[in-house]
């Protein structure tokens, strides 16, 4: 069904001549809007000099109390300025941009997040209403912020953009898409905040969106909703991203991200629909969301053949979240990765149609344009309650697989509930060193609650066995 028909129905189109007048009021105000950001930016050249710190004529001497005291000044009136560009505000609906859910507003929310920019930073707001709209790309200290009531939907594929940048293989880019709703690459300062929605409109991507059950992959690309590539400094808060195609939030390559309070739902019926895809990024927390998706609800990972540079992933921690999934609560790693190490998972409650805890290391996920194979270290899970329908945590290397390292693993205070056995088992080429248990209770319905197979240093301290 195709996407415009679909909200043709529930809204009644307003009349040509009205429509014109409105269209002309809003390109009014678009100028008007612009003509404001163009001042801004003067404004902030013209204070310029003053910003400078002061040097004093003769470069020998030291610089003394008034000259230090010149600087602070000018550093605080800097930060004032700055402040008070961010506190600007940049309505979409002066870039003509209507909430009717027919009209497409990649052009006009686009040319509000330009303007925004170029005058030093601020926040796009996006009223109540539904917004259709294709690829919009965030830029440096801007903020989209997503008002009560507010829906923004994304349009068909033709509307979306290939994410391209220097050092980032998006030919390589896992299940052949680099496409997203909102993406942004080499910005730092940006935010998505608000509770207002992020609609992928998930099933408008698939062949039989009316068909039964489970649905088959299809053969064109599947756009993810947020894809974030060597940015810094990035704040997702409060939103709800719903129905994705694919994976929901990929973060690339970028260092200090903050994800708080945000739902992420997606359809059980599609494949491959993540929540979060830390990637290669430093310093990064996530918290207080709540998840429910078809396949991993958090994967860290490391895709070192998608990058020029070295593929590091590292300061990663997770805590307060609900995570509901009908694949993996957690996923940490896959063979062709590079680093992944310094990572904390806390106060978790995770409902797996598979499995809680995953690291899954089997040939059929070995790259092979990889160079590396992953080196896993220094993962410590703790207070987490975990109802599986397989295994509450495994940790597997498949036979001819032979990882870097995969070591120093502590899971403590964790509660287990599944139908198979925890699973610690590395590989003839791969030996799992340093696996810590301690105050850890699992129940299982089989015959055995925790196989260890191909291990070293096995720690196991106040553990709680029993079959159901």
């Amino acid at each position: 069904m195709n996407i415009r028909s679909v909200f043709s129905r529930s809204c009644a189109a307003p009349s040509t001549t009205a429509r014109t007048r409105d269209i002309e009021h809003r390109e009014n105000r678009a100028s008007t809007k612009q003509c404001d950001a163009e001042i801004i930016i003067q404004r902030a050249k013209d204070r310029s000099p003053d910003l400078q710190p002061r040097v004093a004529a003769d470069k020998n001497r030291i610089p003394n109390r008034t000259d230090v005291l010149a600087d602070r000044s000018a550093i605080a009136r800097f930060t004032e300025s700055r402040n008070n560009l961010m506190q600007h505000d940049f309505h979409i609906g002066d870039f003509g941009a209507i909430p009717d859910a027919k009209t497409v507003n990649t052009t006009a929310l686009q040319r509000a997040v330009d303007a925004c920019h170029q005058a030093g930073g601020g926040r796009v707001l996006c009223g109540p209403g539904v917004w259709i709209t294709g690829s919009v790309e965030l830029k440096s200290r801007v903020e989209l912020h997503l008002a009560p009531g507010c829906r923004v939907v994304g349009s068909p594929l033709d509307d979306y953009t290939l994410l391209v940048a220097d050092g980032l293989h998006t030919e390589l880019a896992p299940e052949k898409s680099a496409h997203a709703l909102l993406w942004a690459a080499n910005a730092e300062n940006i935010a998505i905040t608000g509770s207002g929605m992020v609609d992928g409109m998930g099933l408008a991507f698939y062949n039989d969106p009316n068909g039964k059950g489970k649905l088959a992959k299809p053969s064109t690309p599947r756009p993810r909703i947020g894809m974030f590539y060597q940015c810094c400094d990035v704040r997702i808060q409060d939103v709800a991203l719903v129905d994705c195609a694919c994976w929901t939030l990929w973060l690339m390559q970028c260092e200090r991200v903050r994800v708080r309070g945000i739902a992420i739902r997606g359809n059980r019926r599609l494949r491959n629909v993540d929540g979060i895809d830390v990637d290669a990024c430093r310093d990064v927390t996530i918290s207080d969301c709540q998840m429910d998706t078809e396949d991993d609800c958090i994967a860290i990972r490391s895709i070192q053949h998608l990058y020029d540079s070295p593929a590091v992933c590292e300061n990663i921690a997770v805590t307060n979240c609900v995570l509901r999934s009908g694949c993996q609560g957690v996923r940490v790693g896959c063979p062709s990765d590079n680093v992944i190490r310094n990572c904390t998972f806390s106060n978790l409650v995770i409902e797996s149609g598979s499995n809680g805890i995953l690291f899954e290391n089997p040939r059929r996920y070995l790259h092979s344009q990889s160079g590396k194979t992953a080196d896993i270290s220094e993962i410590v899970f703790s207070n987490i309650v975990v109802n599986s329908r397989r295994s509450g945590i495994k940790v597997l290397v498949e036979d001819g697989i032979a990882l870097q390292r995969l070591a120093h693993l502590s899971f403590s205070d964790i509660r287990v509930r599944s139908d198979e056995p925890c699973v610690i088992q590395g590989s003839a080429e791969t030996v799992i060193r340093d696996i810590r248990f301690s105050n850890v209770a699992i129940e299982t319905s089989g015959t055995d609650a925790i196989l260890c197979r191909r291990c070293e240093e096995v720690h196991l301290s106040n553990v709680e066995l029993s079959n159901r």
